[in-house]
């Protein structure tokens, strides 16, 4: 299992939903139509991805963390 990075290529805003979708095996595009249908419902999406944009390294520093 790898380690949940941003990408550094394929990423739009933070990369978070890149990430997501490399973890998942699916596609970025596929992760941002759900987590922008997520953001209809209540709750705090927007609030986790900044979270998460925060909290998840760049694959470029987690190559060299490795």
């Amino acid at each position: 299992m790898t380690a949940l990075a941003r990408p550094s290529n394929g990423r739009m805003i933070g990369g978070v939903c890149a990430a997501l979708a490399q973890r998942f095996g699916t596609s970025a595009t596929t992760m941002r139509v759900i987590f922008l249908l997520s953001c209809l419902l209540p709750g705090p999406q927007f609030l986790l991805y900044l979270v998460l944009w925060v909290l998840l390294p760049s694959e470029d520093k987690a190559r060299r963390a490795w």
